[in-house]
């Protein structure tokens, strides 16, 4: 499914960084004409491709069966695909109630397009999707060489002094 490029984000001075003036920083006229197309549902998602590029930015590849089962569960989620290659190159996904709380997960961007704002670019459309949803506590886990990326998105360390934690069994 497209989105129109006249969809603006919604609620966006709520949204803390999506973007100030309402407007993303890449229309979809622009990505378009780019030569990326804009998706925002998992049909149409290559696993295939979907996994390559996890591997090309240094995630694990994932079953496609867990894989096929996290995309049916995810909550919002946006990517692009290069026309001319037909090659997913950008994907950003979240998970969440659907009410108060979202995590994002898996924001990877092929490294032979990064700096190009295609992160940005998923990135923004996600938060809006999210704030528009009324959802208020939103969430990313990321590496630190990549948390400069999302300060200017609004996102910032241990909010209010929270400190992450998770549930780690021993391995035997």
């Amino acid at each position: 499914m497209r989105i129109s490029s006249k969809r603006r984000a919604s609620s966006v001075s709520e949204a803390f960084g999506v973007t100030e003036s309402g407007l993303f920083s890449l229309s979809n006229d622009e990505l378009l004409s780019r030569g990326f197309e804009l998706h925002s549902s998992y049909e149409g998602i290559d696993l295939d491709q979907l996994n390559s590029l996890f591997l090309k930015v240094g995630f694990p590849r994932r079953k496609k069966e867990k894989l096929t089962r996290a995309l049916q569960h995810t909550l919002s989620l946006f990517w692009l695909r290069d026309v001319k290659s037909d090659q997913m190159i950008a994907f950003a996904r979240a998970t969440g109630d659907n009410v108060f709380n979202a995590i994002i997960w898996d924001v990877v961007v092929d490294p032979s397009y990064q700096g190009a704002g295609l992160g940005k670019a998923v990135m923004e459309r996600l938060m809006a999707d999210l704030v528009k949803r009324g959802i208020s506590n939103i969430a990313l886990y990321a590496e630190s060489n990549v948390v400069g990326f999302y300060r200017p998105l609004g996102f910032v360390s241990d909010p209010d002094g929270i400190r992450a934690m998770a549930y780690s069994r021993k391995r035997r």
